[in-house]
């Protein structure tokens, strides 16, 4: 009668819902800690690399796994405390099916996470792959996955929590703020991402403004004699000035086909740089936008055999 009415008292709904978010965030950090690590191998061992492990390391991936760990990491710790508290009171709670299943499947990703990642290593070693940056990526998956799966291993065989849950959430807790505050010595604090974001805006409109000094050469057969001749009220087009000045950009007309455009910028951007972002110099890969700190100025020449007039 006794089992009966405890199984009758249970909350089946609310076990799903703390199961399903224990281990959604589980899987959400795991993940989010390996593409941590695999960002600063990136940073600490620039370089072309040209298997399936990613060459450079990217600053927005980088502030998208702190912001997530800030928020989904303290969730699975707290939901992993909360369940544990709740199989102390409701010993059935800990037996369920729900619980059971989460965690085999739990083991089968880790597991095959592992099993992937050793055939991977030891593919790459006998294609004579043997860089440290390709070693180190290879152990970071294999660290956090085989920690997961060892935690959870022996946690399905217990019939009570044992202590090692505490072990693993301080464990994981350093590890995670570890990462977290030496991101911070590679993206720089909010107000330099702002100044960042200045600079990238600045280099889109210039990108911009180009595509339309061209497009007006082409139906004019001239170059326009300042920016607000772009100004096309049918098309909608108004000329872009600075956001963070307010300022107009700078235009002079060099000769027949030749132009520059300028803008002050705030600081040094180049390939291979911690500021570098690709994203916002993909219109015209033809055409060179690194630049320096302060005033910079594009010098732009049109080829009349790429760009045919419209007659």
């Amino acid at each position: 009668m006794e089992n009966t009415q405890t199984v009758s008292k249970r909350n089946i709904p609310r076990d799903v819902f703390l199961h399903l978010l224990a281990i959604v965030t589980l899987y959400w950090s795991s993940t989010i800690f390996i593409t941590l690590l695999w960002q600063f191998i990136n940073y600490f061992f620039p370089g072309n690399f040209n298997l399936y492990y990613s060459a450079g390391y990217s600053l927005g991936m980088i502030r998208f796994a702190v912001s997530s760990l800030f928020v989904v990491f303290p969730l699975f710790i707290f939901v992993s405390w909360y369940l544990n508290k709740i199989y102390k009171r409701e010993s059935a709670v800990r037996e369920s099916k729900i619980r059971k299943w989460l965690l085999y499947l739990t083991l089968f990703v880790a597991a095959l996470v592992v099993i992937g990642d050793l055939v991977a290593v030891i593919n790459n070693l006998l294609g004579g792959e043997t860089t440290a940056k390709f070693v180190l990526k290879a152990f970071s998956i294999l660290l956090v996955a085989g920690f997961v799966f060892g935690y959870y291993l022996d946690d399905v065989r217990r019939e009570i929590p044992s202590k090692l849950g505490k072990y693993f959430a301080w464990v994981s807790g350093g590890l995670v703020f570890v990462a977290i505050i030496g991101s911070f010595f590679i993206i720089g604090s909010p107000s330099s991402a702002r100044l960042v974001q200045y600079d990238q805006q600045k280099i889109a409109d210039l990108q911009n403004i180009q595509s339309q000094i061209v497009n007006y050469w082409q139906r004019k057969d001239k170059m326009p004699d300042r920016l607000a001749d772009l100004n096309d009220s049918i098309s909608g087009f108004v000329v872009p000035t600075d956001s963070q000045t307010g300022a107009s950009y700078e235009y002079n007309v060099k000769g027949t086909l030749e132009f520059e455009l300028c803008a002050v910028f705030n600081k040094v951007q180049e390939k291979g740089s911690a500021d570098y972002s690709p994203v916002y110099y993909q219109f015209d890969q033809s055409q060179n936008w690194e630049h320096g700190q302060g005033r910079v100025c594009f010098d732009r020449t049109i080829d009349e055999e790429l760009y045919i007039l419209e007659k």
